[in-house]
């Protein structure tokens, strides 16, 4: 049962005789008492008078997923099974990072009768967004009291990352495709995979010419190659206490989801296999043996639900990561921060396990911010932070030259420019060969 803001101006109302009578103390006492009396019988037929909100039944439907700043519509299905007409106010519980827009909304069932109450969510947030329960709240005619209820309504949709590089994705297929007839490997020699027959240029190899094909054009033919298809393409991602550093007003982890998603979808286009693993100090995320469509739908629903842990990242537990997605050489793709050389210890010590026997690529985030202090010199504070700045980027440049030292390329940008810088050093390592 509740009260509604016009039952208490009723009761206030009772002061007025106290104001009038002031002389007469017990005459206006007494009136007052009348009065809240009056007022108290008053509400309780109301509420007698009020519809049960028991006696609803409710049903909820929505969509299962959705993106990142999105907006998607709950749909919230009230059933009236009693005798009264139920009229009031019903509120949905959602997370309030589901961004819900709303979640009060009058109401009006006849008894018998059924209705949608509509809820637009913009999620702000990844992950889960439940809702357990709707309370009900039904008025009587007089507007005075009310019956609440509580009814149990779960429900919850998955947020999933955004994925604001597949703008991208389709000038890197075009540059893929690109490749045919002008990679180093489209000759005879480091490429073993057929690719198809063209009329021999001057400088071509003469080992290359196919006799029968020129036999029958009765012009010199020459085959080329492309590289193997089916390379593996292994990208971990740390999830650790770095990832969770905010950079351009995001977590250093989403900008990673993006860099990871753009890369698996042109190494899919490309042919090749591709697997995730999200690590700190167990497994967070892991997506193996899947390809094409499958492949980003199982990869964005594991990033969905991944958050950084504010823990340190176990290196030395990553090349046997690897090991159990795959034996063969592959390109390992590692997304972590190297910001500062002590905090790089632990991947610069097992880089060398990984550049024995793979290609490998760091990738990480750098802060735009850093890289617009250290050029602004105007007064002392602005030159006091360009030295930090500085500083900052010293020490990645540091950490990425000891990177290069052990054999491993590095990719460092923006969290906007990091994906396709990403998807750029794939292709270039697709056309020379080191696949």
């Amino acid at each position: 049962m509740t009260f509604s803001g016009r039952f208490v101006a009723l009761v206030a109302l009772g002061v007025v005789p106290i104001v009038l009578l002031g002389n007469t103390v017990p005459a206006a006492f007494g009136l007052l008492i009348v009065w809240l009396l009056l007022v108290t019988v008053l509400g309780g037929i109301d509420l007698a008078l009020a519809a049960s909100p028991r006696a609803l039944t409710v049903e909820r439907m929505l969509p299962e997923r959705v993106r990142l700043g999105e907006s998607v519509t709950s749909g919230l299905y009230l059933s009236n099974s009693g005798r009264r007409r139920l009229v009031g106010v019903v509120r949905d519980a959602w997370q309030p990072s589901a961004g819900a827009s709303t979640n009060r909304t009058p109401i009006e069932i006849p008894p018998g009768e059924r209705r949608l109450v509509s809820l637009v969510l913009t999620p702000f947030r990844r992950g889960e967004r439940r809702a357990l329960q709707v309370t009900v709240r039904s008025r009587g005619p007089l507007g005075l009291w009310s019956r609440q209820v509580t009814l149990n309504a779960p429900g919850r949709i998955r947020v999933l990352p955004p994925f604001h590089a597949r703008k991208h994705l389709p000038s890197r297929i075009t540059r893929l495709k690109e490749l045919d007839g002008r990679t180093s490997v489209m000759v005879r020699g480091p490429g073993t995979e057929f690719d198809s027959l063209r009329e021999y240029v001057r400088g071509d190899d003469v080992r290359s010419i196919d006799w029968r094909a020129t036999a029958r054009r009765n012009d010199v033919m020459v085959r080329t190659w492309r590289p193997e298809r089916d390379r593996r393409v292994v990208i971990v991602l740390d999830t650790g206490r770095t990832s969770a550093a905010r950079v351009s007003d995001e977590p250093r982890l989403d900008s990673a989801f993006e860099a990871a998603l753009l890369l698996a979808a042109l190494a899919s286009v490309a042919g090749d296999r591709v697997d995730f693993l999200a690590f700190d100090r167990r497994v967070r995320g892991r997506v193996q043996g899947a390809s094409g469509a499958a492949l980003l739908s199982q990869m964005i629903d594991s990033m969905a639900l991944i958050d950084s842990e504010l823990i340190e990242m176990d290196w030395a537990a990553v090349p046997g990561q690897v090991r159990s997605v795959t034996s063969q050489h592959a390109l390992i793709v590692l997304l972590t921060s190297i910001d500062a050389a002590g905090a790089s210890t632990g991947l610069l010590s097992v880089l060398p396990q990984l550049t024995k026997r793979h290609t490998v690529v760091v990738a990480s985030v750098l802060d735009p911010v850093t890289v617009l202090a250290a050029g602004e010199r105007g007064g002392r504070d602005e030159v006091y932070r360009a030295a930090a700045a500085e500083r900052a980027l010293l020490d990645v440049a540091r950490v990425s030259a000891a990177i290069r030292q052990l054999g491993a390329d590095v990719v460092t940008d923006s969290p906007a420019q990091l994906p396709p810088a990403l998807a750029d050093r794939y292709i270039a390592l697709k056309a020379a060969g080191r696949l």
